[in-house]
């Protein structure tokens, strides 16, 4: 279902990610942390339906949900009197309509927003960045990770520009590591290691939140794990 290229084995993706897919043939949206791939969905609707929601892609439109109940925020209709949902931006797929059409599909057994099969993950609450240094040629790049994926997941994610990621040793300098680089536990978190995320501490001090940006040294092994 829906665009596969980007999935996460991991189940953890960044607001920047997710902003990637914002268009019609590869839609995704958060809704109250979820995160949706609507890309089968939305050709399978009237546009007018769809509108709302591609407007939106690669957005967050939890405020148009209840956290409460996970449904659609709902109001009482000024003219009806009945308690209906609130859509101000406009009805959209699985939103009934106020009175019958011989447009309506009701034949889904749930509406997207509660169907588990449109979930393809968690948007992060707190993505960081981290710079990750070659030792053997030198080369530093920034990566933004999920604070919430382990160093194993976040070498998946580092495959896409070293496809022998899986060849090194990752180190970095760690709480209590005295100075000196450690070997990361790759079944834990960047913060689980004792590498921690200062920059709300930097912004509290009136400092860029980028103002330091935690390493990770890159140990070249001896093993030539095959890309």
């Amino acid at each position: 279902m829906g665009s596969t290229a980007k999935r996460r084995r991991s189940g953890w993706y960044t607001p920047a990610e997710i902003r990637e897919h914002c268009f019609a043939m590869d839609c995704w949206v958060v809704v109250l942390g979820n995160v949706f791939d609507l890309s089968a969905l939305l050709p399978m609707h009237p546009p007018y339906l769809a509108k709302p929601l591609l407007l939106e892609a690669g957005g967050d439109i939890s405020h148009w949900f209840d956290p409460e109940t996970g449904d659609v925020r709902t109001h009482v209709d000024p003219i009806s009197k009945l308690t209906t949902y609130h859509t101000p931006q406009a009805r959209f797929i699985h939103i009934p309509p106020e009175s019958p059409r011989t447009d309506w599909d009701c034949s889904y057994e749930l509406p997207w927003w509660k169907d588990s099969k449109y979930i393809i993950g968690k948007v992060s609450k707190k993505p960081r960045v981290v710079r990750i240094k070659n030792v053997l040629t030198g080369l530093e790049a920034p990566l933004e990770v999920p604070n919430e994926e382990s160093i194993k997941q976040i070498v998946e994610r580092y495959l896409a520009r070293n496809s022998h990621a899986n060849s090194y040793t990752w180190k970095a300098l760690c709480a209590n590591s005295e100075g000196t680089f450690t070997n990361l536990n790759m079944d834990m978190t960047l913060t689980e290691n004792g590498v921690t995320d200062e920059s709300d501490l930097f912004v509290s001090l009136g400092l860029p939140k980028d103002y330091y940006i935690p390493v990770i040294h890159l140990y070249y092994k001896d093993d030539h794990t095959d890309a």
